[in-house]
């Protein structure tokens, strides 16, 4: 069967043993933006400006670090941080105003509800220096054309729905937005087989989970040491994986 370069990514995560292929899609998607924004973007001068806009969140920060690349992770941290000086120079005489201002009230708007109201605007602009990042942007549009992706392929590709059946379902985070996306793009009786299809196989492997999970809790009981622990082994990594979208590491 002739591939589309959009399309080969998903069968490929398809046609693995795992709890969520588009979880699979996620990470490869993670890894490869890890090595650009350490590589080729830091000569980039228009992605300079956006990492300079948006830096990254915490866990992209801490990625990034782990990869090994210090140098071009500092050449990027350090402009972003010459940036970041500008806005923080702005907000901290908004924070001396609004200390002046709360000093200055009457004592009645001091207590309760109203104390530190002042320092509302000062605190959102913190924040959200701190809850942009733009390496979350890129894969975020990434997954989104991969999940419209998997909705097209079952609906022209031949083959992809008995293969899409014959999997393990998804994370619930893939699931809530397969659900959501299907509807934009599917109707009539192609929806419904969808939907049900989707539903059904995620029932199916969160009851299959749920038995292996219990199973790895009662081998910690001595009458059950010496028998088989089957495929309950990792069974904890794969629930928790399936239900908060890959919070641990695949070994």
């Amino acid at each position: 069967m002739k591939q589309h370069i959009d399309t080969a990514p998903i069968w490929e995560s398809y046609r693995q043993d795992c709890e969520c292929p588009l979880c699979l899609l996620n990470a490869k998607v993670e890894a490869s933006n890890v090595d650009y924004f350490l590589g080729e973007s830091v000569m980039e001068p228009s992605q300079r400006i956006e990492v300079n806009k948006k830096g990254f969140c915490a866990d992209h920060f801490k990625l990034m670090y782990v990869a090994g690349n210090r140098l071009g992770l500092a050449l990027m941290t350090h402009t972003y941080m010459k940036e970041s000086m500008k806005a923080l120079k702005e907000n901290a005489q908004k924070a001396r105003d609004a200390a002046a201002a709360e000093a200055g009230k009457p004592i009645f708007k001091r207590l309760g509800s109203q104390k530190g109201a002042a320092f509302g605007d000062v605190v959102g602009e913190l924040e959200k220096m701190q809850n942009t990042c733009l390496m979350c942007e890129r894969i975020r549009e990434t997954m989104e054309r991969y999940m419209y992706t998997v909705i097209y392929m079952y609906k022209h590709e031949a083959e992809f729905p008995k293969l899409f059946a014959e999997s393990k379902g998804m994370c619930l985070k893939h699931y809530a937005q397969a659900l959501e996306i299907a509807p934009k793009h599917l109707s009539g009786d192609v929806l419904k087989r969808f939907v049900d299809t989707l539903t059904d196989i995620e029932m199916k492997n969160f009851d299959r989970l749920e038995g292996e999970i219990e199973w790895f809790t009662n081998k910690f009981d001595y009458r059950n040491q010496d028998k088989p622990w089957g495929n309950s082994r990792d069974a904890v990594k794969r629930c928790v994986n399936k239900l908060g979208h890959q919070v641990v590491d695949e070994d």
